[in-house]
């Protein structure tokens, strides 16, 4: 297959973004969902990280998400931080206004824009074989999997932002333990604990079980 010919892997993007996004508006708006459904949609959100360095060749399930770009970046963490230190120990309302959150400034059509598809951001809360390998090694796949047939590889480079380690604060950090402390329980204090992953795609192939998968490179269009 020629490049020409080659799909663009816009459509790697359509699958891993939009599935998120519309599960969450679904959920925010209400939606009866099937809890087969919900899991399959989490396919798109959680990867194996496989990684190679001192701990060996390792593959790993994490939970990812696409941030927002640089310029935005401060102006969400800090509408997540307000709706976080307003927590009053109700979780069910909490997640309810995370969700709401979470569509106001990343999932909603209308602010797709805003979201930087180069990149995709982890938490560490293990810090045992990939923390060991990521270190040493920066290089790393993602390997996407929805049964029966979707699959898509992305490869790419690890940053790795750990405010304990540097010693100066690190938004990346914040921002991906706020992203996820928006829906569920929050506690800032494990925030310094929790490394954050920024992944810098490379480059993505289709792993899919279809004409156009089985391993084939796709146009990376960012």
């Amino acid at each position: 297959m020629t490049e020409k010919t080659m799909k663009s892997a816009e459509s790697f993007f359509k699958w891993a973004f939009n599935t998120r996004a519309k599960t969450v508006m679904r959920l925010y708006e209400g939606e009866e969902m099937s809890n087969e459904k919900v899991f399959l949609s989490f396919c798109s959100h959680n990867p194996t990280f496989i990684s190679h360095g001192p701990a060996g060749l390792n593959g790993s399930i994490k939970g990812i998400g696409f941030i927002p770009k640089d310029e935005y970046l401060e102006e969400v963490l800090e509408a997540y931080i307000e709706h976080i230190d307003a927590y009053d120990g109700d979780d069910r309302a909490h997640s309810q206004r995370g969700l709401k959150l979470l569509v106001e400034q990343m999932y909603h059509p209308d602010v797709h824009h805003r979201i930087d598809f180069t990149r995709v951001a982890s938490l560490e809360m293990a810090k045992k074989h990939t923390w060991e390998n990521l270190q040493v090694n920066p290089e790393a796949t993602l390997l996407f999997y929805q049964p029966p047939a979707i699959s898509y590889e992305v490869r790419g480079k690890m940053d790795i932002y750990d405010e304990v380690e540097s010693g100066k604060p690190e938004i990346y950090q914040r921002f991906v333990n706020a992203q996820h402390d928006v829906y569920h329980r929050p506690d800032k204090s494990r925030w310094l604990k929790y490394p954050a992953y920024v992944f810098n795609i490379e480059e993505i192939y289709d792993n899919s079980v279809s004409r156009d998968g089985f391993g084939t490179k796709m146009i990376y269009p960012y």
